[in-house]
């Protein structure tokens, strides 16, 4: 029995040690996490309102003439200036997006169902986030959360979190916001 009592506290204090360096291989500890959970609340009530909602629903109903034609080769060629991509900071979403930054929340970005850009506050380096978790998880109903990772746009400290774009409880989109990690 003692010998059992002593293998039970091995496992135990193991299994402590190993969530622990999760924590610490992400950079993330139960405080930080704690205030990311918080921060998730607040893109959930982003994703459920009403202008990114509609937009997304717009867009799943047919993409305009040069986004039905864009591709990442093509996307990763544009300017930051170029009418096109200007166009999704300067529409409604993208005004609502810009909006919503603050000190925590430095960008964000939404996707149609596709993958496809709806809108952000600053261009993104990829057109299209079909097949990445950071779109799927969320068109799968679920919350997805990265590492903690240098921003490769921005060049800050952040975390992304994306959530889904809820129709009638139905994921129709994923809105993705990076977390300033020097702000939670």
């Amino acid at each position: 029995m003692k010998n059992l009592k002593s293998l039970f506290s091995l496992v135990l204090i193991s299994s402590l040690a190993v969530a622990g360096s999760v924590y610490a291989a992400d950079g993330i500890d139960a405080d930080m996490q704690a205030k990311i959970d918080a921060q998730i609340k607040v893109v959930q009530a982003m994703a459920a309102d009403p202008v990114i909602v509609n937009a997304v629903k717009t867009q799943n109903a047919g993409l305009s003439g040069e986004a039905a034609t864009m591709t990442q080769e093509k996307w990763k060629e544009l300017s930051k200036m170029d009418p096109f991509v200007r166009s999704l900071d300067k529409n409604a979403a993208g005004e609502f997006l810009k909006a919503k930054k603050s000190d925590v929340i430095i960008r964000a970005f939404l996707s149609d169902a596709a993958g496809y850009k709806v809108a952000y506050t600053t261009k993104s380096l990829s057109w299209c986030h079909k097949g990445d978790p950071k779109h799927e998880q969320p068109m799968a109903g679920k919350i997805w959360q990265g590492p903690r990772e240098q921003d490769k746009a921005s060049g800050l400290e952040q975390v992304q979190v994306s959530v889904p774009v809820l129709d009638d409880s139905k994921p129709i989109g994923s809105l993705v916001v990076g977390l300033s990690v020097s702000k939670l």
